[in-house]
């Protein structure tokens, strides 16, 4: 069964007619073509879905498209300001804590959505913070670097 959802993404609204049943992952990747929310595990264990609604991470493969309606979504598509990345993502490549780079959009918006809330974090903090996004290349020390980077620049 196909409905017509509005849903409000980086700032812009979109009308799409989709499965009640689709994911809000399937919906970004498949029916908006935004493919930077990553496809990892499909349950919510890895992070790499993670997006946010309404400043709040969320894992998009466990949550239903349908009940993103009326929430503000951001993706790492949308952190981007006119053409200037955000100091997450500067620090991530300043650092050197991408490697693949498959975690990292859910990793930095977990992060974003962290630092928006502390300002200051120590270092275990971002590690818990972060705990719910696994990246299997890094030992995640360039990853708390960068985020703490950004932290004390705040």
């Amino acid at each position: 069964m196909k409905r017509i959802l509005q849903l409000h993404v980086n700032g812009e609204t979109y009308e799409v007619l989709t499965d009640i049943h689709k994911t809000l992952l399937e919906v970004l990747r498949e029916d908006l073509g935004l493919t930077g929310t990553k496809r990892g595990c499909d349950l919510g264990v890895c992070g790499a879905c993670t997006v946010l609604m309404d400043g709040k991470p969320y894992l998009s493969c466990l949550t239903l498209a349908a009940d993103a309606q009326r929430k503000e979504i951001l993706t790492i598509e949308g952190l981007s300001q006119n053409g200037d990345l955000h100091p997450l993502q500067e620090a991530f490549i300043e650092k050197g804590a991408i490697q693949c780079g498959f975690c990292t959009p859910g990793m930095i918006l977990t992060a974003k959505a962290f630092l928006d809330e502390q300002r200051h974090p120590s270092e275990e903090e971002v590690k818990r913070a972060i705990s719910g996004n696994l990246c299997r290349c890094t030992g995640y020390v360039k990853i708390v670097e960068a985020i703490l980077s950004v932290a004390n620049h705040k």
